[in-house]
């Protein structure tokens, strides 16, 4: 059975207050500082991070197997400087991934971004466009059925 200290977050109401507090939430949502990271980019993040624990862990044994002589040590070492090597990798995968992610997709939309004025050039030219067949059809119609206006 529950506590009132727990379900209350403090002491219990007294008898003569109100009914009681409203009990604290226990999840309360807060806004994501940062934005979540695109699908393949965060994959690839993922990848890295195993394969950088993996390689620590490798290099851990091989320096404990190098301190008790163990003959496990030098390939221990090899497979050490391997696991750096695909660490490295790894982690320029996730900066190669980033960057080709942003250029298929554009970049975040802030004041100063590139993709936004692009994208308004882009509206107002089509705004143009339309603006410009309507004003053509409204001519045509107009000068329809008469040869002249004279």
């Amino acid at each position: 059975m529950e506590t009132d200290e727990r379900r209350y977050g403090a002491a219990p109401p007294a008898a003569g207050s109100a009914a009681g507090r409203i009990p604290r939430q226990l999840w309360v949502e807060e806004p994501a500082i940062r934005r979540r990271m695109p699908d393949p980019v965060r994959t690839a993040a993922v990848r890295a991070v195993l394969v950088m624990s993996l390689t620590i862990i490798q290099a851990m044994v091989a320096f404990l197997c190098t301190v008790a002589g163990s003959w496990f040590a030098f390939p221990m070492v090899l497979g050490g400087v391997a696991g750096t090597v695909v660490a490295t990798w790894s982690v320029l995968d996730v900066w190669v991934t980033r960057q080709v992610w942003n250029q298929r997709n554009g970049v975040v939309s802030v004041p100063s971004s590139t993709a936004r004025r692009m994208r308004r050039e882009r509206r107002a030219a089509r705004r143009a466009a339309r603006s410009a067949a309507r004003r053509e059809a409204r001519i045509r119609r107009r000068g329809e059925g008469r040869l002249s206006r004279a």
